[in-house]
C-alpha cells in the first residue's frame, strides 16, 4: 500500500531528489503540516484503489507519512547512511510491521482464536516448497468476505470522538472515490476517530451486504449503479471456481447434500431452504455465497470454510516468504523483539493529530472513555535503537606542534 507492486511505480513514487530517502508527498495540500499522498495524473485517478473509500485513503495515507517518519529517526541515528540505504531499510520495517499487525493483530480477530492455533501454528521458518503466489479462490472469493461486514455508512468524528457537524456521516455511495473529501473536510483524522470507535456490521441471514454496496456502488460516482454482491458471485464464475460443495471437501468439512444437512452446517433452515430454491441443489451454491452464509467460529467473524481458506493462504505468505520477518538473518533478534511491540495504534499516534487511541484498534471499543492516551505505556513507541550501526569512522588526531 506504500511502495506499488513493481519496480517502476515504487521508483515513481520515491522523492528521489530527497536525501533522507523519502516518499514523494502532495505538493499543494497538507493536513495540519502532515502529509498526503501526492496526487495522480486525472486520467489515472480512479483507477487507484486506495480513492475507493475514505478509510483506505486514511489508511493508505498514514503509513506513507510511518515511512517518511522512520526515515527520518533512522537518518539521526545513522547520520551517514545514504538515501537509498534509509528508504531501504525503512520499507524494511514497514515490511515487518505491515505483517505483523496483519498476521498478529487482524487475523485471530477474523479467524477466531481456536481456529488461528490450530490452522495457522506459530512460524517455523521459510519453507522454499511452499508456493506463496494468491490462489484463486482466495482472490475471488474467500477474501471478499469483508464485503458483508461494510457499514452503509462512513463515520466522521471530531475531537473527543464526538459528533461534529463539520464532519457528519456519510451514505457509503457517497464517500466512495471522494479524496477530495479528506482534503477539504477535515483530513484524515475524522475518518479515523471514525473507524476506531465504530464497529463493523454484524453479519445476519437476512441481511448479508448492505443496500449501499448492492443498489448504489458508484452510483454518485455519474455511472449506473452496481451491484457488488453480483459482481462477487460472476467473478466466481469467470474465474471458473469449483462450488461451495467442493471446497468444503477441500478442507476435509462435511459436504451437504440435502436441505436439512445445508440446514445443519448454516444453523438456519430458512436460509437453507431459501439457497435450496435458487441454487436447486447445495451442490450448485457459488463458494461465496455459501462460505459467508455459515455462521462464525468462537471469537472469528467467519465460518469453517472461510477459516480454512483464509488461514491457508495467510500461511503461505508467510512460510513462502523470504524475506519474512521473523526468518533468521532477515533482522537482527533484538530488532524482531522490538519490532513485536508494534500497534497501530502508535502508527497513528505518530502520524496523527488524534491523541487518544484504543490499546486494540482490532477490537470493538464501546465509547471514547475507552481511549488512552499515546503516551500511554501500553501503547509504547518502536525503539529504533537496534538499527544504530556501531560508529566505525577513524579517529583523526589532533597534530601537536
Amino acid at each position: 500500500m506504500v511502495y506499488g507492486s513493481s519496480t517502476s511505480l515504487a521508483s515513481t513514487l520515491r522523492n528521489r531528489s530527497s536525501p533522507l530517502g523519502s516518499m514523494t508527498l502532495n505538493s499543494q495540500h497538507s493536513d495540519q503540516e502532515l502529509a498526503y499522498m501526492p496526487y495522480l495524473p486525472r486520467a489515472l485517478e480512479r483507477s487507484r484503489q486506495a480513492n475507493e473509500h475514505l478509510g483506505m485513503i486514511a489508511l493508505h495515507t498514514l503509513f506513507l507519512r510511518e515511512h517518511n517518519r522512520l526515515v527520518k529517526e533512522l537518518h539521526l541515528l545513522n547520520p551517514r547512511w545514504s538515501p537509498d540505504t534509509l528508504y531501504q531499510e525503512a520499507r524494511k520495517i514497514m515490511g515487518a510491521i505491515h505483517q505483523i499487525l496483519t498476521w498478529e493483530h487482524y487475523l485471530p480477530r477474523v479467524l477466531g482464536e481456536s481456529a488461528m492455533s490450530r490452522l495457522l501454528p506459530p512460524y517455523k521458518g521459510y519453507d522454499p516448497e511452499v508456493d506463496p503466489s494468491i490462489a484463486n479462490v482466495f482472490a475471488a472469493a474467500a477474501f471478499r468476505f469483508a464485503h458483508v461486514t461494510v457499514q452503509p455508512v462512513v463515520t466522521r468524528l471530531g475531537p473527543g470522538y464526538t459528533t461534529n457537524s463539520q464532519h457528519p456521516q456519510l451514505p457509503l455511495h457517497h464517500s466512495l472515490f471522494a479524496s477530495w473529501r479528506v482534503v477539504q473536510e477535515g483530513g484524515i483524522d475524522p475518518v479515523l476517530r471514525g473507524l476506531l470507535l465504530s464497529p463493523a456490521k454484524l453479519q445476519t441471514p437476512g441481511q448479508m451486504m448492505v443496500e449501499e454496496l448492492t443498489e448504489r456502488l458508484f452510483q454518485a460516482q455519474g455511472g449506473m449503479p452496481l451491484d457488488l454482491g453480483a459482481l462477487n458471485l460472476q467473478r466466481g464464475r469467470d474465474h471458473g471456481l469449483p462450488g461451495y460443495g467442493s471446497w468444503r471437501r477441500s478442507c476435509g468439512l462435511s459436504v451437504p447434500d440435502t436441505t436439512s444437512e445445508l440446514a445443519e452446517i448454516l444453523s438456519n433452515f430458512t436460509l437453507a431452504h431459501k439457497l435450496q430454491l435458487l441454487y436447486r441443489t447445495p451442490h450448485n451454491i457459488d463458494v461465496w455465497v455459501g462460505a459467508i452464509s455459515e455462521p462464525a467460529l468462537p471469537g472469528g467473524r467467519v465460518g469453517p470454510l472461510l477459516s480454512c481458506l483464509l488461514a491457508r493462504q495467510f500461511r503461505a505468505l508467510r512460510d513462502g516468504d523470504s524475506f519474512w520477518w521473523e526468518r533468521e538473518g532477515v533482522f537482527t533478534g533484538t530488532q524482531r523483539r522490538h519490532l513485536h511491540g508494534v500497534s497501530l495504534s502508535r502508527v497513528i499516534c505518530d502520524n496523527s493529530h488524534i491523541t487518544h487511541v484504543p490499546v486494540d484498534p482490532f477490537s470493538r471499543t464501546e465509547s471514547p472513555e475507552d481511549m488512552l492516551a499515546c503516551s500511554h505505556p501500553l501503547i509504547p513507541h518502536l525503539d529504533l535503537s537496534p538499527w544504530k550501526e556501531p560508529d566505525t569512522g577513524e579517529k583523526v588526531e589532533k597534530k601537536t606542534t
